[in-house]
Formats: C-alpha cells, structure tokens, sequence
C-alpha cells in the first residue's frame, strides 16, 4: 500500500482542480491532435502521431499519480490544528537565534511545498518541518543541515491567514 500523503483541504482541492483539468480539458486537446495526426496516414514515419502518443502517456501518468495521491491523501482538519503546537496547516513564526532574523513558514504535506511562497511552505517531512512538529511556543530546536546547524525558537503559532 503506499504511503499516506498529509494535505492540507488546500491542497487536496489544488491536486483534485489539476486532475479535473486534465481529465476533462486537456484529455480531449490530446485526443484531437491523435485524430489530427492519424488523418495524415502512414504512422510508422509520422512525427506528429509519436509526439502526440508521447503526449498522451504522460498525460495518463500524471492523471493516474494525481489520483493515487487523492486516494493516499489525509486531510488535516482545522480541529486538528489547534495552534498549541506544531503542526501542519499552521503557520510559525520562528526566529533564528543565530542571526536573529525572524521567519515565518506554514508546514504542509510534501507536495504542498513551496519554499519561494510568502511565507515559505515546508514539508512536514523536511529536515526543519520534522524538527518544528510537536513543538511549542518557546521552544528551541537545533536543525542539523547541510550548510551547519540552526537553531530556531518557536515564537508563534497559528493558523495560517
């Protein structure tokens, strides 16, 4: 069985938007250019029926991991994110008590990430989202990662805005 995917509602509506997308709009595009393509004849010298039978197998493996991902998929429900320590649908705010910057990330399910977002979306199963759950407000944690060691202090938790 595979592993069970942690979403947000967001999320889970993000991948169920795509799957409807490229069942219903782009299944038909790639169709249509299969026809077109057919309709010049001889296929084993026809450029335009290998790219469109190339289109189509990708388009079926991305429909096909969308909905695996759906079917693996648990939604974290709001009752769950009480924001007395963290978890993922919330937002914390983190100051680095190295450089005493202060940062802000909303943990999600790993294909919810977006680091370049505002503020950053970091999977639960990253190296800093895994040290950051469970932990409360005033809490330090020590992140072990490739550039060194951070260490961050837990300065709010919330649910995001």
């Amino acid at each position: 069985m595979a592993d069970e995917i942690l979403l947000t509602q967001e999320g889970y509506d993000k991948l169920e938007a795509e799957r409807d997308e490229l069942v219903s709009v782009r299944r038909k595009e790639v169709s249509e250019r299969l026809k077109e393509a057919i309709s010049y004849g001889d296929l084993s010298e026809n450029a335009e029926y290998d790219a469109a039978k190339n289109e189509q197998a990708e388009l079926e493996e991305r429909i096909h991991k969308l909905e695996t991902m759906m079917r693996n998929a648990r939604i974290i429900k709001d009752e769950e994110m009480t924001g007395d320590q963290v978890n993922v649908g919330l937002q914390v705010e983190v100051k680095d008590e190295d450089t005493g910057e202060m940062m802000e990330f909303i943990i999600v399910g790993s294909t919810e990430a977006d680091p370049f977002a505002e503020p950053a979306k970091i999977a639960n199963d990253s190296l800093v989202g895994q040290h950051l759950l469970g932990k409360k407000i005033g809490e330090t944690v020590e992140i072990i990662v490739p550039d060194g060691t951070l260490h961050y202090t837990i300065e709010a938790i919330k649910k995001k805005d």
